[in-house]
């Protein structure tokens, strides 16, 4: 089987490896623009959002950035932040059908993932457990469709503050549950929005409702992905908690990149799950 290259942007919070292309988005911030890649300042980078008053923005990759990843692959899947939030997919499936056009010999598959951060990498993970597999090429579309049936994704976030300022909610809204130490629960859609669940006081209530979310979603011991922004330490309680019930489950804490960083913020977790 020809060698398949692997290439996402760099919503799923992944280092880029030998197998794996990561493709940056850029975060504007007061006129400042900041490339989520592997030179990104975090400390700078959440400085600057902390201190912010204005309305900030993110950019995709361009098609050009998506066909110097492709260079060279005759082979290659694009793996891309949910559309209900980017146009990361748009850029790429032009990317794709250019690449194609220019290179007859070539097939790249474009997959919307739906949703952001570790679920991301979730699919991604089975992209390669696929490959290594040596599945089909033109099968592995579909199996990671069917697959996405069984992944989910699960946030917490601690701070209105970004969603403010970009008219999600009002600064008022913002402004109350920060003083009120109320966190926002939420999820990704199946339409691939990131949609609220709950508004809980407090993290140790916010970290039982993931909990139960998690149940009522079907987890049952599967693989476990944590991302979290400057808040290791309720990552690290939420792991422990999740091992009580399912002593074997695989799960690993990472740190957050820019763009989730950007929507979730400080103090921050997403949790990105495989129900089976």
């Amino acid at each position: 089987m020809e060698e398949v290259k692997l290439i996402i942007d760099s919503s799923a919070n992944e280092k880029i490896s030998e197998r794996l292309t990561v493709v940056p988005l850029t975060i504007s911030i007061s006129g400042k623009d900041f490339i989520d890649d592997e030179h990104l300042n975090m400390a700078d980078f959440l400085d600057s959002m902390a201190k912010n008053t204005e309305e900030g923005r993110t950019s995709c990759p361009s098609i050009d950035e998506w066909l110097k990843a492709l260079e060279g692959s005759s082979r290659a899947i694009m793996l891309t932040i949910t559309s209900g939030l980017s146009g990361s997919f748009s850029s790429a499936y032009q990317a794709k059908q250019i690449y194609e056009k220019d290179n007859p010999n070539s097939r790249v598959i474009v997959i919307d993932s739906r949703t952001a951060g570790p679920e991301v990498s979730m699919i991604q993970r089975e992209i390669e457990r696929l490959v290594d597999d040596q599945t089909r090429f033109v099968d592995i579309e579909q199996k990671i469709s069917e697959y996405k049936t069984h992944t989910h994704l699960l946030f917490v976030l601690q701070s209105l503050h970004n969603l403010a300022l970009n008219g999600r909610v009002s600064m008022a809204v913002a402004k109350v549950a920060k003083m009120l130490k109320i966190n926002l629960v939420g999820t990704a859609s199946e339409q691939g929005k990131l949609e609220p669940i709950a508004k809980v006081r407090g993290m140790k209530r916010s970290l039982n409702e993931i909990l139960k979310l998690m149940n009522e979603m079907n987890y049952q011991g599967g693989r476990v992905i944590i991302d979290q922004c400057n808040n290791e330490k309720d990552a690290q309680v939420l792991k422990e908690k999740i091992l009580i019930s399912y002593p074997q489950a695989e799960i690993i804490i990472r740190p957050m990149h820019g763009l989730c960083a950007f929507y979730a913020e400080a103090g921050s977790l997403m949790v990105g799950f495989d129900e089976r």
